[in-house]
């Protein structure tokens, strides 16, 4: 597992890299060292869908009809339950990965669609 942080070249006299503004691990570090006797805490949400093939010319989020878009988010939001859940066993591979990681995940749940 690789953190790191993004920098940019300004361009001056220097030549110097500075943070990037979206280097928010930067000023993350700031704040953590001013207070050095607290132990952070903070999350991060990892987002992502799952793809399947259905044909060489036909890649739809996994769970979604052969032809359109599933209904409303609402049965989909934070979801439970096999008719509206998808891709379980790929979401506790991912959680079981972080665990092994090191990485003290606190749990998973399902978005707004399927997939």
């Amino acid at each position: 597992m690789v953190l790191c942080e993004t920098f940019a070249w300004e361009d001056t006299t220097y030549k110097t890299l500075v943070p990037a503004n979206s280097n928010f691990r930067n000023f993350a570090k700031k704040i953590f060292d001013f207070c050095p006797e607290e132990l952070p805490w903070y999350g991060i949400e990892q987002e992502y869908t799952i793809l399947q093939e259905k044909s060489r010319f036909s890649i739809r989020p996994y769970g979604w009809p052969e032809a359109g878009f599933p209904g409303n988010q609402g049965p989909y939001y934070c979801s439970v339950g096999g008719n509206v859940t998808y891709g379980r066993t790929v979401v506790n591979a991912h959680y079981n990965c972080c665990l092994y990681a090191g990485i003290k995940i606190s749990g998973t749940n399902a978005e707004v669609m399927p997939g």
